[in-house]
């Protein structure tokens, strides 16, 4: 777009002020910076209990796409925009629904082809709602943006959900990869897009580990009016000019791909800007082809929203080989630590750390400290010497275990994850992958994950749930890997092509499927952002669904976990997210656990809630998740307080 074109955009639309939250939920994250936290106060800790079934809508997948259920995942979260509440099912099909009864409006189908099998399941965590503030009515004056999981972002009529004939085709952009896939299915767009100032923004998701020239992770911006493209930003330098060259050693970044975003985004209205997540660089576990810290990569990236420029940047991980990539949606509030209030960036990383940086030049508003790790990575491999911590709060996911911590029912299956423990390497966090095989605690799909954290602006608190559990990965020599390949057909092997090792990642369990770290395996935990002190822990779900009855021997437990909380200005924490069909409430003040609505299938997803007509609703979809292999279904389900 030439600049005065630009200048155009930004008078029109930088007048419009960002929509909070309140009472309803117009965003992903209920509002634009992700805080998910509501003003409803109908729903307290005295009447939570009460509690009830309001509505449930199917998207009809179970009878339509019985074939291809168990490679799901419904990890929705609906907004409401316009007096409609819009949901999307994991075949990326999006309805509007009467938020007092669920009934919808319409339905609109992509039509994927459902018999592809896609790396990170068939997903759609969400749509995005824009008004043009330069048509008051008319076709597509209001638009619902989707990512479609063969890589499509289509423009809706928020009204009567027809495709806008005057976004890209009919509709619909499509979004090739660079460089082309080794398989159709290799790259998918999972989370919601974000709009701001006019424009469009959508990331992607990329299958690990098959090569080093995977396909790059560029993101990129459209205009939401005519889907011409803005922008696009692509994490990894491809000149030596660019400003995060200089953490790219050798020629490694010119081949090097993914570094992708394909967690949730976040937008400061005001300020212009959008806070990108983005992953680890091609392939997770062995970088000695990428030698440097490789910056974008793991860092929280701010960019103008109307250039794709970078403002500033933060690394929470240098030179990742553990896949420690940042799955959640970075949060913007104020937060006021030790005295001093500054807009914030508050991070939660696989790690189980907390970061929180200023969200106008991206310095650690809680300090952070650059702490020795792990060295002797395999041939070839350059690990950097620090990995940086901030000093609050504590970690909140356990990342040491010894043989002898080992978990287990009896002495057999203890005596199984203690020889496992004691043949592998185990150093505590940032150990490097090797030929021994490293456990990588917390495992790659926690401490916190794309859930993400609630925030309670109001209070300074953080809510956010983790995951402790292990993987076990082994690096494989390259002659070696069509034989360890053949063996191992039922686990994960993936070759990293263009490296001198495959590798193998296998969780950690013992013969009777139990993690062997020891539980709780599922922590809700509420932070006090004022000096970072935890105020408290409280155990995240049971064990009931994977083995009724088991809850009685193995007691409280928690599961490993997907999805995150919210919180309600009426004293309420909300989250799904564990392996057992319940949706929870806990006591915002002491984490006691006040309530459980029974789902029909699992609810890894992220609920949401808001005030309709006088009365709250609190809603999540319950659908399971293909990556915790929960129950499976098609369900959004509402429960209200009796009328």
């Amino acid at each position: 777009m030439r600049v005065a074109g630009l200048i155009a955009a930004a008078v029109a639309l930088t007048a419009i002020p960002a929509q909070a939250a309140g009472t309803g939920w117009p965003y992903y994250g209920g509002d634009q910076g992700g805080q998910r936290y509501s003003a409803a106060t109908a729903i307290t800790p005295a009447n939570v209990g009460k509690l009830a079934t309001a509505w449930t809508f199917s998207t009809g997948d179970l009878t339509t796409k019985s074939a291809a259920m168990r490679r799901t995942s419904f990890e929705d979260t609906p907004i409401l925009a316009d007096g409609r509440l819009y949901v999307c099912s994991p075949f990326d099909e999006v309805a509007a629904l009467d938020p007092g009864t669920g009934k919808p409006f319409w339905r609109f189908d992509p039509k994927l082809d459902s018999a592809l099998h896609y790396p990170n399941k068939f997903n759609c965590r969400g749509v995005a709602y824009w008004h043009d503030p330069r048509r008051a009515t008319g076709l597509c004056s209001a638009r619902i943006f989707v990512g479609t999981n063969d890589r499509r972002l289509i423009a809706l009529d928020a009204a009567s959900g027809k495709p806008c004939p005057s976004f890209g085709n009919r509709g619909t952009v499509s979004i090739p990869p660079s460089p082309a896939m080794i398989y159709p299915a290799e790259v998918q767009i999972t989370s919601a897009p974000v709009v701001t100032h006019g424009i469009v923004i959508v990331g992607s998701s990329i299958d690990d580990n098959q090569r080093v020239n995977a396909p790059r992770g560029t993101v990129h911006a459209y205009d939401a009016v005519t889907g011409a493209p803005r922008w696009s930003f692509d994490p990894i330098p491809r000149t030596a000019t660019a400003p995060n060259a200089a953490s790219w050693s050798g020629s490694g970044a010119r081949a090097t791909g993914a570094a992708n975003v394909w967690a949730p985004m976040s937008v400061d209205e005001e300020r212009g800007l959008v806070f990108l997540p983005t992953t680890s660089p091609s392939p997770d576990f062995f970088g000695g082809e990428r030698p440097g810290d490789n910056r974008y990569a793991n860092s929280v990236v701010a960019v103008h929203a109307l250039t794709g420029q970078v403002a500033w940047s933060f690394q929470t991980t240098h030179h990742d080989v553990w896949d420690y990539d940042i799955p959640a949606q970075p949060t913007l509030g104020l937060v006021t630590y030790r005295g001093t209030t500054e807009p914030a960036v508050i991070q939660a990383t696989k790690q189980g750390l907390l970061f929180t940086l200023n969200r106008d030049t991206g310095a650690p508003l809680i300090p952070v400290e650059e702490r020795r790790v792990p060295q002797n990575g395999a041939p070839g491999e350059q690990l950097s010497p620090t990995q940086p911590f901030p000093v609050a709060p504590r970690p909140l996911a356990p990342s040491r275990i010894k043989p002898d911590d080992a978990y287990g029912l009896t002495f057999w299956d203890r005596g199984k994850c203690r020889e496992i423990i004691a043949g592998a390497r185990a150093e505590g966090l940032y150990t490097p992958p090797s030929t021994r095989g490293t456990i990588v605690y917390p495992f790659t799909g926690g401490g916190t994950n794309w859930g993400g954290l609630a925030f309670d602006g109001a209070h300074d608190i953080v809510y956010v749930n983790t995951t402790s559990a292990m993987h076990l990965v082994t690096l494989i020599p390259r002659a070696d890997f069509a034989a360890a390949k053949a063996a191992n057909p039922d686990k994960e092997v993936s070759p990293q092509a263009g490296t001198p090792f495959g590798m193998k990642r296998e969780s950690l369990v013992g013969p009777f499927g139990l993690p062997c770290n020891p539980p709780p395996w599922g922590v809700l935990h509420a932070i006090d952002m004022h000096d970072g002190h935890v105020l408290w822990d409280a155990t995240l779900g049971t064990t009931e669904d994977i083995a009724p009855m088991s809850q009685y021997i193995l007691g409280k437990t928690g599961t490993p976990n997907l999805g995150g909380p919210i919180v309600t200005a009426g004293g309420v924490v909300f989250i799904g997210a564990t392996m057992d069909d319940y949706l929870r409430a806990f006591d915002a003040k002491t984490g006691a656990e006040l309530w459980r609505g029974r789902l029909p299938a699992g609810g890894q997803a992220t609920p949401m809630t808001y005030v309709w007509k006088g009365r709250q609703y609190v809603v999540i979809a319950a659908g399971g998740s293909g990556m915790l292999d929960t129950r499976r279904g098609d369900s959004v389900v509402a429960f209200a307080l009796p009328q």
